[in-house]
């Protein structure tokens, strides 16, 4: 073929026996992959749009053929070094999952994304093999890239980029809004992600701060651009306008919902839901339309296809390296089921988790909040308890010592749920600011007793008050390991250990207080508290 002759159409009338098995062996993957992320989709609405992910990635694959560029490997050139990389990329993506897997458990974001980036390697592989010149069976063009690409847009956001993206948004969000009230003329303040108004406060929450617009509008313009949009350029503008999008409609959202509470309407409910799914259909026909725009203006006319010329020989190389990875990745599978280990804590009635916790401690003063359940639905548990203990320690000089417990059924919700309400990601929207650590923090340790190590901060608030925090994330009967997770011999070392975990019971537990731990530990209040923990995996 010159430069100068088209590009010959896909192979139509049967594929070859091959060619069929491997599409049986990727779909057999997207298949699993499906299975495994299914409960997470059902439970997280950040990720409502994966449902339609299979049936896209068909539509695309079909419109590929049907319309896409003709582009064929040539036989021999650069598609087998490609493949082997992909296929590489692939198992090691899988391997690296079962390691996270261990100490973070397979329904934590980190695995899910490398389960993520290992199908779409394993995808991406099988794509260099279907557009080899010898089968033509699928072009490898932008339609069928987005197709695959879909597959990266359907996991988690790990839960540290989730934290700091969301407190961003909902501070811009809280900040763009309240510089418009000014502009109109009604009196507001901002403290932290709260809008005092003259008669109520409007807070911007996590679902309101934009990232469940923000992934679904991204999504939207990527399948958008790759079903309806030719040109590179229109491609480009489609998806750089998708986010920017998202983001402006979400503000409109939050300033029409600030405007109707100062206006005495309770936006709670209806308003705040209805709202919601306008701004989402919204932009997603905002987003069509574009598309649409840009392919009547920008489409080209069709080339006139060439004579379909006789098969070439199968790409047999690629064919070798798909089945060894696949084997191999398949081998490592069955190594990770048959090291799973079961539930360490069977399933049981919920915990009395006010018997943790003592409801009189003298000299202390327990107080107990009433309001506490306001956050179940974001939490998705009604087992919550929390205790303020006080006691005056000198005149004018209060120890405050705060102690907060939550509790998951076993698959109640994943371990990436409970992971991502940390205080790092809850407490900045309140006004409370996390200082840089100064040496190596000492985890706290008492005398006789076992205490695994958790996560130790420092919050301020505006007014200066600080706030020692400790937090603990339990899951089947062991602390998560969130010291070390990017060291592969930990992790492995890990593995060996104690296995690939299965769903268990989880816990959440945070102790804060305004002492440093120095002045506690002697505390017989606290070292009863941590003795009570301990029997749930503390």
């Amino acid at each position: 073929m010159t430069a100068a002759e088209p590009a010959p159409p896909p192979r139509s009338g049967r594929p070859p026996p091959a060619a069929i098995a491997v599409a049986i062996t990727l779909l057999g993957l997207v298949a699993a992959f499906c299975g495994l992320l299914w409960p997470e989709w059902r439970r997280n609405p950040d990720l409502s749009h994966a449902f339609f992910v299979p049936l896209l990635f068909l539509l695309l694959i079909r419109e590929s053929r049907r319309h896409g560029t003709p582009r064929w490997l040539p036989a021999g050139g650069p598609g087998t070094p490609a493949v082997a990389a992909a296929l590489l990329a692939g198992f090691l993506s899988f391997a690296l999952a079962g390691l996270f897997a261990a100490t973070l458990a397979w329904t934590h974001a980190v695995p899910c994304v490398l389960l993520a980036a290992s199908l779409g390697s394993f995808l991406l592989a099988g794509l260099l093999i279907f557009a080899d010149a010898g089968w033509r069976l699928v072009p490898f063009n932008w339609i069928s890239l987005t197709a695959i690409s879909l597959w990266l847009l359907v996991s988690p956001i790990p839960d540290g980029t989730y934290a700091r993206l969301t407190f961003s948004l909902q501070h811009w969000v809280t900040s763009s809004v309240l510089n418009i009230l000014q502009l109109l003329g009604v009196p507001a303040r901002q403290h932290g992600n709260i809008i005092e108004l003259a008669t109520t406060s409007v807070g911007v929450e996590e679902a309101c701060s934009g990232v469940r617009s923000l992934v679904s509008c991204t999504f939207a313009g990527i399948f958008f651009a790759g079903w309806l949009v030719r040109r590179p350029l229109g491609r480009l503008v489609l998806i750089g306008a998708a986010p920017l999008l998202a983001l402006g409609m979400n503000f409109l959202r939050s300033l029409t919902l600030t405007l109707l509470a100062n206006a005495g309407t309770d936006i709670s409910g209806f308003w705040h839901d209805a709202t919601g799914f306008a701004i989402l259909g919204v932009t997603a026909a905002v987003l069509a339309g574009l598309a649409i725009l840009f392919e009547t203006k920008d489409s080209a006319p069709a080339a006139t296809p060439a004579a379909s010329p006789a098969p070439a020989s199968p790409p047999r190389t690629p064919l070798r390296l798909f089945w060894s990875a696949t084997a191999g990745t398949l081998a490592l599978a069955v190594f990770f089921v048959l090291s799973a280990r079961p539930a360490a804590r069977p399933a049981q009635p919920p915990p009395d988790l006010a018997a943790l916790l003592p409801a009189t401690a003298a000299p202390w003063d327990a107080v107990t909040p009433k309001d506490l359940y306001r956050f179940t639905s974001i939490l998705q548990t009604t087992h919550l308890m929390e205790r303020t203990y006080l006691r005056l320690t000198a005149p004018g000089q209060v120890t405050q010592f705060t102690v907060y417990v939550a509790y998951w059924a076993p698959g109640q919700t994943s371990v990436s749920q409970v992971a991502s309400h940390t205080p790092d990601a809850c407490w900045p929207g309140s006004g409370w600011t996390v200082q840089p650590a100064t040496g190596k923090p000492a985890p706290p340790a008492l005398p006789g007793l076992t205490i695994s190590r958790g996560e130790q901060r420092l919050f301020k608030n505006p007014a200066g008050f600080p706030q020692h925090v400790w937090f603990w994330h339990i899951n089947d009967g062991r602390v998560i390991n969130y010291q070390d997770p990017y060291s592969l011999p930990a992790l492995f070392q890990i593995a060996l250990r104690h296995g690939f975990r299965r769903a268990g019971e989880q816990y959440f537990v945070r102790i804060s207080s305004n002492r440093p731990w120095a002045e506690l530990q002697g505390e017989p209040l606290v070292r009863e508290i941590f003795a009570n923990l301990t029997r749930i995996g503390l």
